[in-house]
């Protein structure tokens, strides 16, 4: 193996991360980047977008940015246009768009689970629809494509006040697991990540004060994961052997217990 082929083992595919505007998603693009692939790069934070291909640029590799609302089915259609028109047929997507707003069931916070739910899983599948074709196009003609998406380990675990927040992500997970019996056999691999606590943007969303409480409370008594530890995890996962597929991987803090 050369070694331009070590250093940069993405070389000549085309990744396309969603949510990129900040956190896993912009730490993740950089990452493909730095591996060698072309990033597509999707957030509504068009200046977070545009400051990210830039740096993207001046390290040397190829970013497109592309302001999108997963939410918005026309605008993730128009921009797996550009992907195809501009980079080429998608090989790699990573999903990882999401929110979590916390709140106990019984204050009917009908507009943050229905916010959650949208964007969490609607906004998933919108991606998924579009993209997907490309990913088994590309897959027939590399041998291989990956599909990552970000699950959380409250997929798996109970947390107070989070239940609908639990639910979006066990969707994603189950969902990935089922889905890669479909694309497995098209050489589309499949993979659900599911982090523990991670220092993002994400809890900056939180207004339950229970659960302000115990983000505040854990950051004191454990190391939170970083955005990178995160990004070199989907650049492992993407860099695998074709015959290889992580299907879920979990990714926690050492100090975290559940």
């Amino acid at each position: 193996m050369s070694t331009s082929t070590r250093n940069q083992p993405l070389a000549g595919r085309v990744a396309v991360v969603t949510g990129a505007s900040s956190g896993i998603g912009e730490a993740s693009a950089e990452h493909l980047a730095a591996l060698g692939a072309k990033v597509a790069v999707l957030a509504r934070r068009t200046e977070r977008l545009d400051d990210l291909v830039a740096r993207v640029g001046r390290n040397g590799g190829t970013a497109l940015a592309l302001a999108t609302d997963v939410t918005d089915t026309a605008q993730v259609h128009a921009a797996a246009d550009r992907v195809r028109s501009q980079l080429g047929s998608a090989d790699l997507l990573f999903n990882n768009a999401g929110v979590m707003l916390p709140a106990p069931i019984e204050e009917l916070r009908v507009d943050q689970w229905k916010r959650q739910i949208d964007l969490n899983i609607s906004g998933l599948m919108n991606v998924i629809g579009e993209f997907v074709p490309q990913l088994v196009e590309s897959a027939g003609e590399r041998g291989v494509a990956d599909l990552i998406n970000t699950a959380s380990i409250a997929a798996q675990n109970i947390f107070p006040n989070f239940a609908v927040y639990s639910g979006t992500k066990a969707f994603v997970t189950h969902f990935s697991r089922t889905l890669r019996t479909e694309l497995g056999a098209k050489n589309v691999r499949v993979a659900a990540i599911e982090p523990g606590i991670v220092g993002t943007e994400l809890q900056g969303h939180v207004t339950d004060q229970g659960a302000l409480e115990w983000l505040a409370g854990s950051k004191e008594t454990m190391e939170w994961l970083t955005p990178q530890d995160i990004a070199e995890t989907i650049g492992f996962i993407a860099s695998m052997p074709p015959r290889v597929n992580l299907q879920q991987v979990t990714i926690m803090p050492t100090g975290q217990a559940s």
